[in-house]
C-alpha cells in the first residue's frame, strides 16, 4: 500500500484521551470484517448503547489575545465555553485516522474564571454513521491561548452521564435513537458556568487512547441556521402543526412550561398525510416521534442531540402544558456552501430543476457527503462519486473530493477491493463501487489537472483493480464468482429484468454484463490516468473488450445481452457498456439501436445509477437534444417537483420504492450537465 495516503503526520496533543470509568473498563470490539464474514465478530453489547457522557473543566485566564481549541471525540462531541455553544464534530473517521477540529474560540473566552463543557456521545450501534459498536469512547482536546497550552484533556476533567436523554426506539437501518428529553434531569444546564458539578467524578485516561492517530479535518465544520416555521396551525388541546417551507437536516427547538413530569409528544416528517397530519411514520422507515418532559419550572427548552431530515412537525402538549409558539425553530445544519456555477441552459424550463438540485446540495451536505439524511446517513462510495463531483463543480471547491479519495483508500486495510461505506461499522460490499471510484479519479484529474495528487495515489488505485483480477478473473479476463454484491441498479424493480442472479449475500456464479462493463471501464480509466500523469499504461484493455463482445454482443440486435448464455437484453446491460464504448466500432447500427432501446423502455425505467452514465454517453455523442428531452421528462425531476419536492428524492417519485427517502442527493448530480463556472 502506498504510504503517500498518510503523508500528513498524526498530530500530537498535549492532552490525553479520556473517558468515564465504565467505558474505560470495556475491551474494544472489532468491527472490521468482510461482509460475508461479519458473523464471526463478537455480538454488540446493547447495555453500552446511546451513552451521553459529559465533561467539564474550570480554569482561569489573564488578559489574552487569541484562543484556539483542538478537539475530537469518539463518536461525537458538542463543545460549549462559558455556557455558549461553540461547535460540534468531528467528521466520521476510524481509530487509525481520527479527525479533529481546530476552532478559534477567542470570542467565548474572557479574563478570569472560565468553563469548558463537552457533551460527548457513544451511540453503540453498528451502522453507516460512525465506527461505533466498537466499545470505544473518548474525548481529546487542547486549549491553546497565545501559543501556550492552558487546558488539556486529562484526569482533572470532571465527568458525568447526561441523565436527560433516554432512548425510546431506533429508526432506519439502526441509524439513530429516538429519544425522550427530560428537562428536569440533574445534568440539564451542564454547560453553564454556575452549574453545580460537585457530585461529578474525575475522568479516567482511555486505556486504548494510544490506538488513535489524529489528523486535522480537511473539510469545514458545520454551519447552523435557525429556521422559523412558514406556517403555524393551532390544533385542539394547544397543539401546533408546523411547516418550515422545505425539508432541512437538523432538530426541533422550542420552549414550554408545565407540571413536572408532563410529556410533550413531538412528531416530525417529510410530508403530510391525506388528512393533513404529519406523516411521522416516514416512507424511509423512520418513525420520528420523540418526547419532551417538563421540569415544572417556568421555562424548559428542548435540547436535542441528534438530527433528522424533516419539513413538518407536530407539537402535542398534554393538558396544563403551554408551548411558547414564538420560540419554535428548526435548527438546520449543513456544510458551508458557496455557489460559484450558474445554469448554462437558457431554456427556462430547466430553472426549477436547477434550483431543486442546488438547494439539495446547499442544505444536504453534512460533515461528509451522505446519500440520505434519515434512513442511512451513509458515506457511500458509489453515490459519492456522482454527488461529490457535482457539488465540487457547483462550488469550485475540490477539498471534499480529495478527502473522499483518501478516506476510501484507507479502507483497503479491510479489503483491497474496498467496502461500500466509509468510516463506519457496516462492512457492506458492492462490486461496482470501486470501479466508479476509479472513474471519479479520472474525472477529478481531467477537471482539476491535479497530477501530483493522483500520481501519489496511483499505485493504490491500481491495487484495487489488481485485487479484482487476482480474485475473480477467468482465463479470458472476465470476472466471475464475485463474493461482492453487484447492485446493477437500485431498487431491483429498475433492473429491467436483468438476467443474472445478483442477489446480495451470496457469491454470483454468473459471468454477467454489468460488473464486467464497469471493470473494463475502470481499466480504461486507469490507462487514461496513467497517460495524463506520465506513467506506462496500466493494462491492455483490448483483450478484455474483445472478450466482452464475444460473450455479450448480439450482432443481430446490435445490443448487449445480460449474461453468458442469455438472450435477454436490458437497459443496465446496455447503458454501462455504451458509456464505456464497448460496442463494436464497425457496427454502424449500434448507436441508434441503443437510443431506440432507451426510448422503448422509457426513461422512467432508469433510476439513480444509470441516468448519469447515460447522460455522459449522450453528451459525448453530441446527443444533447435527446439528453435535454430526458432531463425534462415528466417522469423524472419534474415528477419530483410535481409531487411537492423541495429537495431531490431517492428516485423519480415517492412511491418508486418501498422506503423512499425524500431528501436523497444522488439524482441532484444532474447539475453536472447544466453547470458552468
Amino acid at each position: 500500500m502506498v504510504s503517500v495516503i498518510l503523508l500528513a503526520l498524526s498530530v500530537v496533543f498535549g492532552g490525553r484521551w479520556i473517558t468515564d470509568v465504565e467505558m474505560a473498563a470495556e475491551k474494544p470490539r472489532p468491527v472490521n470484517a468482510r461482509q460475508l464474514q461479519q458473523h464471526r465478530l463478537p455480538p454488540v453489547n446493547p447495555a453500552l448503547q446511546n451513552r451521553h457522557i459529559l465533561f467539564r473543566k474550570h480554569f482561569a485566564l489573564k488578559q489574552f489575545g487569541k484562543g484556539i481549541v483542538r478537539i475530537t471525540a469518539d463518536d461525537y462531541y458538542k463543545l460549549y465555553i462559558n455556557g455558549a455553544f461553540v461547535g460540534q464534530g468531528p467528521a466520521s473517521g476510524t481509530p487509525e485516522h481520527t479527525y479533529f477540529n481546530e476552532i478559534d474560540v477567542s470570542r467565548w473566552l474572557h479574563p478570569g474564571h472560565n468553563v469548558i463543557a463537552v457533551h460527548t456521545y457513544y451511540q453503540g450501534l453498528v451502522n453507516r454513521v460512525w465506527v461505533s459498536g466498537d466499545n470505544r469512547h473518548g474525548l481529546l482536546m487542547d486549549l491553546e491561548v497565545d501559543g501556550r497550552t492552558v487546558v488539556k484533556s486529562d484526569e482533572s476533567f470532571l465527568t458525568a452521564r447526561h441523565d436527560a436523554f433516554s432512548a425510546i426506539g431506533k429508526v432506519g437501518y439502526d441509524t439513530q435513537f429516538m429519544e425522550r428529553y427530560d428537562a428536569g434531569a440533574k445534568a440539564v444546564g451542564f454547560e453553564r458556568t454556575d452549574f453545580d458539578d460537585s457530585a461529578w467524578t474525575h475522568a479516567v485516561a482511555h486505556p486504548h487512547g494510544g490506538d488513535y492517530s489524529v489528523f486535522p479535518q480537511p473539510t469545514p465544520m458545520l454551519e447552523f441556521e435557525s429556521i422559523k416555521p412558514r406556517t403555524v396551525q393551532s390544533l385542539p388541546g394547544g397543539g401546533l402543526r408546523l411547516d418550515f417551507g422545505g425539508i432541512f437536516v437538523g432538530s426541533l427547538a422550542f420552549s414550554a412550561h408545565g407540571p413536572k413530569g408532563a410529556e410533550i409528544v413531538m412528531r416530525c416528517g417529510q410530508e403530510l398525510n391525506a388528512d393533513g397530519s404529519v406523516r411521522w411514520k416516514m416512507r424511509a422507515n423512520c418513525n420520528c416521534e420523540e418526547r419532551f418532559v417538563m421540569s415544572g419550572g417556568s421555562r424548559d427548552t428542548l435540547n436535542q442531540f441528534d438530527y433528522k431530515s424533516f419539513r413538518f412537525a407536530e407539537i402535542l402538549p398534554p393538558k396544563g402544558v403551554k408551548v411558547d409558539v414564538d420560540s419554535v425553530r428548526l435548527v438546520a445544519r449543513h456544510a458551508p456552501f458557496k455557489l460559484k456555477a450558474k445554469n448554462k441552459l437558457a431554456d427556462p424550463r430547466f430553472n426549477p430543476i436547477w434550483k431543486l438540485c442546488v438547494d439539495s446540495f446547499r442544505y444536504g451536505v453534512q460533515e461528509q457527503m451522505m446519500d440520505c439524511m434519515e434512513r442511512e446517513k451513509g458515506y457511500y462510495l458509489g453515490d459519492g462519486c456522482y454527488t461529490i463531483l457535482a457539488c465540487s463543480i457547483l462550488t469550485d471547491d475540490w477539498t471534499a473530493a480529495r478527502r473522499f479519495f483518501d478516506d476510501f483508500l484507507r479502507i483497503r486495510k479491510i479489503d483491497r477491493g474496498l467496502v461500500t461505506c466509509g468510516n463506519c461499522s457496516v462492512m457492506q460490499e458492492i462490486a461496482e463501487y470501486p470501479m466508479m471510484f476509479i472513474l471519479f479519479a479520472d474525472w477529478y484529474l481531467q477537471r482539476t489537472g491535479d497530477i501530483a495528487f493522483i500520481r501519489d495515489r496511483y499505485d493504490a488505485f491500481a491495487d484495487i483493480l489488481d485485487s479484482y483480477r487476482e480474485r475473480y478473473a477467468r482465463s479470458d479476463g472476465l470476472l466471475v464468482n464475485l463474493d461482492k454484491w453487484c447492485v446493477v441498479e437500485w431498487p431491483a424493480n429498475f433492473q429491467d429484468g436483468y438476467d443474472a442472479d445478483v442477489r446480495e449475500g451470496k457469491v454470483c456464479t454468473d459471468v454477467h454484463n454489468v460488473i464486467n462493463a464497469w471493470y473494463i471501464g475502470a481499466v480504461q480509466c486507469m490507462n487514461d490516468i496513467a497517460k495524463r500523469i506520465g506513467h506506462a499504461p496500466y493494462a491492455d484493455a483490448k483483450p478484455l473488450e474483445n472478450a466482452f463482445r464475444r460473450v455479450f454482443w448480439d450482432s443481430s440486435r446490435h445490443l448487449f445481452v445480460d449474461r453468458e448464455g442469455s438472450r435477454h437484453v436490458s437497459l443496465p446491460g446496455n447503458v454501462y457498456a455504451s458509456f464505456f464504448n464497448l460496442a463494436p466500432q464497425d457496427d454502424a447500427l449500434a448507436h441508434q439501436a441503443f437510443l431506440k432501446l432507451v426510448r422503448e423502455r422509457k426513461y422512467s425505467s432508469i433510476s439513480i445509477f444509470q441516468f448519469f452514465p447515460l447522460f455522459c454517453y449522450l453528451e459525448s455523442k453530441g446527443e444533447r437534444e435527446f439528453l435535454h428531452e430526458l432531463m425534462l421528462s415528466p417522469d423524472a425531476w419534474l415528477r419530483n417537483l410535481r409531487e411537492g419536492a423541495t429537495r431531490t428524492f431517492e428516485g423519480w417519485g415517492k412511491d418508486t420504492k418501498w422506503n423512499t427517502s425524500l431528501f436523497h442527493l444522488t439524482i441532484a448530480s444532474v447539475v453536472v450537465f447544466m453547470a458552468e463556472l
